[in-house]
């Protein structure tokens, strides 16, 4: 039971601490988002994986950093219409 106990809270304190990790009441979308944000914020820290999209997409590299940049104000599109 202790055990138990103890996973519960630290699953608890890492959901305090990472936002990523989410809830019991995270959404679909909140989910997905942060998925699509974790990732592209992977591509842009790393700088062979950006170098190596840029010349996928045949443009400069500090241009397919600014158009992760942009996605990643909606990742996944328009939030969905809230539920009454």
């Amino acid at each position: 039971m202790a055990d138990k106990l103890r996973a519960q809270q630290q699953l608890e304190s890492l959901q305090a601490r990472y936002v990523g990790t989410g809830h019991a009441d995270t959404t679909k979308f909140e989910w997905t988002s942060n998925i699509a944000r974790d990732s592209l914020s992977s591509y842009i820290g790393h700088p062979p994986m950006l170098q190596y999209m840029s010349i996928g997409l045949g443009q400069p590299k500090e241009k397919t950093r600014i158009m992760l940049l942009e996605r990643m104000i909606q990742p996944v599109g328009q939030p969905p219409e809230p539920q009454d």
